[in-house]
């Protein structure tokens, strides 16, 4: 099951794990881009649920219904993320914070919950949340998003720690990806911002899919609680 999952790196992670041989459960806010996710991996590989990751009863019965559709729910990836707050932290309106935090951290959490006491925690799995370099390190301007950022990346130590050996949990950080969601950070000056990397470009969607498809499968089985950056190099720099 992936969460964000309409476009981005949300379905480019949903094409691995196609690609792969697996079938998958997609989420997203919006139906009629989750509608279209899913019809461009085909419907006998994918299922979609429309509705909030910070709605309890979503999370409830989007798990209920993957195990209904394919009977198991071996990996869950958290990649739902917002970031409504953009300036200084004493600027910003604790409204855009809590919500920041509920949707980023709270419902990642919720999620785990959910697939652990459905599947998971008898039967074994793992678990990817998508974190983020700002999470890593403090950012200009995104401040509050990489304040949930390295909440999701302690959290996902702790259930590395309470969860095993029965489930892994580990996350990636990507840098600057060239999504919808981060158009800001790049557009109108891609070839300036990708200078500051030391492998001189931005990240695509695949490039963190590729790192979720290793974290979930049998190749990672002695890895947990750990979070990998997928930045070409920017905190090498001291960069985000």
């Amino acid at each position: 099951m992936v969460t964000g999952a309409s476009r981005g790196i949300g379905l480019a992670v949903a094409r691995r794990i196609v690609a792969e041989g697996g079938r998958v459960c997609l989420t997203a806010r919006k139906e009629d881009g989750l509608r279209d996710a899913v019809a461009s991996l085909g419907p006998e590989y994918a299922i979609g649920v429309a509705g909030r990751s910070d709605d309890e009863e979503h999370r409830s019965s989007t798990v209920a219904r993957v195990l209904d559709a394919y009977g198991r729910l071996d990996v869950l990836v958290n990649n739902t993320g917002i970031n409504p707050a953009y300036g200084p932290l004493l600027d910003l309106d604790l409204g855009a914070a809590r919500k920041t935090l509920e949707v980023n951290v709270v419902a990642a959490l919720g999620w785990v919950r959910e697939a652990y006491r459905g599947w998971l925690g008898a039967h074994g799995g793992a678990v990817v949340n998508v974190a983020s370099v700002a999470g890593l390190r403090p950012a200009g301007g995104i401040g509050l998003y990489g304040v949930s950022k390295a909440a999701l990346i302690q959290l996902t130590a702790q259930l590395a720690m309470e969860l095993g050996p029965a489930v892994r949990v580990n996350a990636v950080a990507p840098a600057v990806v060239k999504t919808r969601f981060a158009t800001a950070l790049y557009e109108g000056r891609e070839e300036e911002v990708a200078q500051a990397y030391p492998l001189r470009r931005l990240g695509v969607p695949a490039d963190v899919a590729s790192a979720v498809a290793y974290l979930a499968s049998d190749d990672a089985e002695w890895v947990t609680g750990q979070t990998l950056a997928i930045d070409g190099g920017i905190t090498l720099t001291g960069g985000v």
